[in-house]
This record gives structure tokens, sequence and C-alpha cells, in this order.
């Protein structure tokens, strides 16, 4: 079973640093491809970045290169979002999701495990 909890979300200022942190508190078997995706108000959830199962390729979108680094511990089962230079477009519930995939992918639907979400609000 697979249960994602997201936390580290909050509010702070534009140009400031929040750290996002996904656990899976199930009993998950093997290492998969990760990801974070965010959903804007009034906006469609829209993908943010995404790490294959052993770490080494990761890919951003656009909108976050350069300030927002993704990482994974499979050892602890966890998975973190640095976020840098936060702007106020950055505002979102964030998400976490386990695709059962070991190569990475921008691609909602090969995501098949998400959590709940953790608010992110950005201010100017």
């Amino acid at each position: 079973q697979v249960q994602l909890v997201e936390s580290g979300g909050g509010l702070v200022q534009a140009g400031g640093s929040l750290r996002l942190s996904c656990a899976d508190s199930g009993r998950t078997l093997g290492v998969y491809t990760m990801g974070w995706f965010r959903q804007g108000p009034g906006k469609e959830r829209e993908f943010v970045a995404t790490i294959d199962w052993n770490g080494k390729n990761k890919i951003y979108a656009d909108s976050v290169k350069g300030r927002f680094t993704i990482s994974r511990d499979n050892a602890n089962k966890k998975m973190d979002l640095q976020m840098n230079s936060l702007k106020p477009e950055d505002t979102a519930v964030y998400y976490c999701a386990r695709s059962s995939r070991f190569t990475a992918t921008t691609t909602m639907g090969d995501y098949g495990y998400w959590g709940q979400g953790t608010q992110v609000t950005v201010s100017s």
C-alpha cells in the first residue's frame, strides 16, 4: 500500500525559500519514479519536477528550472523539493506523486499515487 504524505508548506515572502518533503508511510516495495505537481488558484494541476528511481535523472518545468531542486532518499522512502527564489506565481497546492515507471516522466497520467497536497503561499 502506498501512502504519500507531504509536509513543509507555508507562507513565505517573495525571494524566500521553502523545502517540501514527501514521505511514503506505506509498505512500498522497490523504488519508482517520483514527481511534484502543483495547482494554483483557478488553474489546472501542472508538472513541477520529476526524479527517476535512482535519482540520476531529473526533469524540471521551465518555470522552476534553476530555482527548484528535487532529491530523494530511497533508504528512508522520502523525496524533497527545495524551492528557492520563490515568486508569487509559485503559490499553489503542491502534490507529490509516485509513478509505476522507473524512468523520469512529466506526464501526469503516469502517476497513480498522490499525496493530499501541501499549501505554499508566496506573498509579494
